[in-house]
């Protein structure tokens, strides 16, 4: 058993050591390390019952969250996971256990509490269904053996979704964007670069790219934009303001979605959204369900705690300049709720206001604080 803990704790570290570093790039790429780490624990714990289980995940999450916690992703990972097994070992055990008939009754206020209603059973997890013993005495092992398949499936299905998240997103670009309108984005936000690609299968349009200083993504946006047939124009980030009359919409990426409808995005998202507030002009963000979050925005109004080298925006070769002012290099804004329009995610649309319903529904309350 000591072989399998050191395993077990040295792929957690291994990632722990990477986050802390940052390096790893994108949150998509972050979740689904988690993913691969997640499947390693659960294939070698021992639990002897679903508690057990349910910390050893946990345990995870927070060694990982604690490493890197500006990487939203990691902990909402963890939380889906928590989630999904949770749904599987009651369609496997739960109709059978001793409490299988308290789940029956159905009163308003456990409806709200619960949020979005269980899966039911489908027919092929109902012949699966076995009678579990938890805390075998006989045989404590039995229970983790018995329900690991379940789990691996459970985890699967997290690992599915995160594969596909941009196809999905993407599917319905054609509805979103219209012939010859004038589209403007920032960043290289993977999801967008996509959503953008499928619409032009479609639909002829012109994309204004903001350079998005001081890390520059906005060109390599442009350049992958332009390759793929987009018309396409880059423009220094003092342009926003100005050419947003002409422009039809505006298109985002998130770091992360949070509980009140706002998000982090990329620095210059701010910028970008209240400049389309003032010309009446749609913000529309597209962003995986893996990026909501049940956090909220308390302490930062502007941009997230969470700062890049201020060398990047001002050299030290400047002289006697740096020394008279204090310079920041925040790595997202914060954008309020209601300076979004909609939010394009891989199971539909949404406004900002109906995330917290989306929350209750992609996660369990008690796995809020891991």
């Amino acid at each position: 058993m000591q072989p399998e803990r050191t395993s077990q704790h040295k792929s957690v570290e291994i990632l722990a050591q990477k986050l802390r570093r940052r390096q790893i790039v994108g949150s998509r790429t972050a979740a689904l390390e988690t993913l691969v780490v997640l499947r390693q624990v659960v294939q070698r714990a021992r639990f002897s019952n679903f508690e057990q289980l349910v910390e050893i995940i946990r345990s995870v999450g927070r060694r990982l969250v604690e490493a890197q916690p500006k990487e939203h992703s990691v902990g909402n990972t963890v939380r889906k996971v928590l989630h999904h097994i949770r749904e599987e070992y009651q369609t496997v055990v739960g109709r059978t256990g001793p409490q299988a008939g308290n789940s029956t009754g159905f009163s308003i206020s456990k409806f709200v509490l619960q949020g979005q209603p269980r899966k039911q059973a489908t027919a092929q997890k109902t012949e699966i269904k076995t009678t579990f013993k938890e805390d075998d005495p006989d045989d404590p092992d039995a229970f983790s053996k018995g329900l690991k398949p379940v789990l691996m499936e459970a985890i699967q299905d997290v690992l599915d979704e995160l594969e596909t998240v941009y196809d999905n997103v993407s599917k319905n670009a054609r509805d979103h964007i219209h012939p010859d309108e004038i589209i403007l984005t920032l960043g290289r936000s993977k999801t967008v670069e996509s959503f953008l690609k499928t619409a032009a299968h479609n639909r002829h349009y012109t994309i204004i790219v903001a350079e998005t200083g001081p890390s520059y993504d906005g060109r390599e946006m442009a350049k992958s934009l332009s390759s793929a047939g987009i018309s396409t124009f880059l423009v220094p980030d003092s342009s926003i303001f100005s050419l947003m009359s002409r422009v039809n919409k505006v298109i985002l990426g998130a770091h992360v979605i949070l509980a009140n409808g706002g998000m982090f995005a990329i620095t210059g998202s701010l910028i970008a959204a209240t400049a389309a507030r003032a010309h009446s002009t749609p913000v529309v963000v597209c962003a995986g369900q893996f990026k909501l979050t049940p956090l909220w925005n308390l302490y930062h109004e502007y941009g997230a705690v969470d700062f890049g080298n201020p060398k990047d925006v001002l050299g030290f070769d400047e002289g006697d300049l740096v020394n008279k002012v204090d310079v920041v290099n925040p790595y997202y804004d914060y954008v309020k709720p209601e300076l979004i329009d909609a939010y394009i995610t891989n199971d539909g649309d949404h406004p900002p206001s109906s995330i917290y319903r989306l929350l209750k529904e992609t996660y369990d309350d008690e796995d809020n604080e891991l």
